[in-house]
């Protein structure tokens, strides 16, 4: 009752105070009929708290976003059900999902009456034009009295998380690593090259194509031999991100960092549905490991990591750069690919970067220019490629996919001269 009492609307509030002032006056000045309407007003709102203190509503909710995880400037459709599992209707009802200013504000609804085992169906759509993980719910149920005497707030505690990602750019499809580095015509050829499939070839079962016998173990074991799937995870990279925050300029959307992230993200889903293994690491050092539960996994952590990168406070690009050392096909000699996102390099820091090539793997240099920067990203970028780099130089993701087919032409240009 006192919880209830607290729940008193401004009308409610209002009809208590005149209804207390008619009855002193009524007492004072001895008016037995001003008396009875002041005892009138006044009683209305106490029954009000009363009845809508004594409901006992038991209500279920559930609640779908679809899609849960959606790029920057998609719409995900939030669908509510609400389920009256008592015996009783309810009354009138008030029903507001917490939804985050960013996602639009929040969503508010009012329901007439549910009956008894009914259930209401709501909906409503969000977007966001930030990337981030957001939290939407719980659902608040107000009840109220038909007077709009008496407001109760009650409130769930299930709620869905939003992830709202980098905006991914479409980059053309050819030839991967493999073309970049004159190793081969396909994914499936550079994997086959890393002799991984020859180490454990097992013996030949009816159905099995014979174009994936291998003659050197069938030859040695005296039996067919035949290599085992291809392990299209074999063929591995690396995404590094430069996160510096004094690397890059700009606020809001259009800023270097947010357009190094939305290149990181539009190379890696290309390169993930490709068929790459591919891991994540940032200048701090390794932040996503490569993962081979199932395809697609990756792509999913990848995302959820960028959809929440801030600029850091990190100077040097020293743990990044070591990280591209310490694993992954990109950092031992061999076939592979390496894609470093860059701000603005020092001259010192692209000394740097250039010596952290190694063996024959292909290293894709993309440099986002900032603000007042293209003279020095354009000596930076001659550094690079004298260290055997390649270098795409942008100034929005919106260019990523020239740049990356002229990228990928050279290379093949490259792999022909080779030959």
């Amino acid at each position: 009752m006192r919880r209830a009492l607290a729940g008193l609307t401004t009308r409610g509030r209002s009809f208590v105070a005149a209804g207390c002032t008619a009855i002193v006056c009524a007492v004072v000045l001895g008016e037995r009929d001003l008396l009875r309407a002041g005892v009138l007003v006044l009683a209305l709102p106490l029954l009000c708290t009363l009845a809508v203190s004594r409901t006992r509503y038991r209500l279920a909710c559930a609640r779908r976003l679809e899609p849960s995880r959606l790029p920057v400037g998609h719409e995900s459709r939030v669908d509510l059900r609400l389920e009256n599992v008592s015996r009783l209707p309810s009354g009138l009802l008030m029903v507001e999902d917490k939804v985050p200013y960013t996602l639009g504000g929040r969503a508010r609804f009012v329901l007439d009456r549910i009956e008894p085992r009914g259930s209401r169906e709501l909906a409503y759509r969000i977007r966001s034009d930030v990337r981030g993980r957001f939290r939407v719910g719980p659902l608040v149920v107000r009840l109220t009295d038909p007077f709009g005497m008496v407001e109760l707030v009650r409130s769930f505690s299930l709620s869905d998380t939003l992830t709202v990602t980098p905006p991914i750019v479409a980059l053309p499809a050819s030839r991967l690593s493999g073309a970049w580095t004159g190793g081969g015509d396909s994914v499936a050829r550079t994997v086959a090259s890393a002799g991984e499939d020859d180490i454990a070839p097992r013996e030949y079962r009816h159905g099995d194509d014979l174009r994936r016998v291998h003659w050197r173990s069938t030859a040695r074991r005296g039996e067919l031999m035949v290599r085992r799937e291809e392990q299209h995870w074999q063929s591995s990279g690396t995404l590094l991100l430069d996160t510096r925050r004094g690397a890059h300029s700009g606020e809001g959307p259009g800023s270097s960092f947010e357009q190094a992230v939305a290149v990181v993200a539009s190379v890696g889903v290309h390169l993930g549905r490709a068929g790459m293994g591919l891991r994540y690491v940032t200048d701090a050092g390794e932040a996503v490991a490569a993962s081979r539960e199932f395809e697609g996994a990756f792509e999913g952590q990848l995302l959820d990591a960028l959809a929440v990168v801030r600029p850091g406070a990190g100077r040097a690009l020293t743990p990044g750069l070591a990280a591209l050392r310490s694993g992954g096909s990109g950092g031992r000699d061999g076939d592979g690919l390496v894609v470093a996102v860059f701000g603005a390099l020092t001259a010192e820091e692209a000394r740097a970067v250039a010596a952290a090539r190694r063996g024959t793997a292909t290293y894709v240099a993309v440099l986002v220019r900032t603000v007042g920067g293209g003279g020095a990203a354009d000596e930076r970028a001659r550094m690079l490629r004298a260290g055997g780099w390649r270098v795409l130089a942008v100034d929005s993701a919106a260019q990523l996919a020239g740049a990356w087919a002229l990228a990928e032409q050279a290379g093949e240009d490259l792999s022909r001269d080779g030959a």
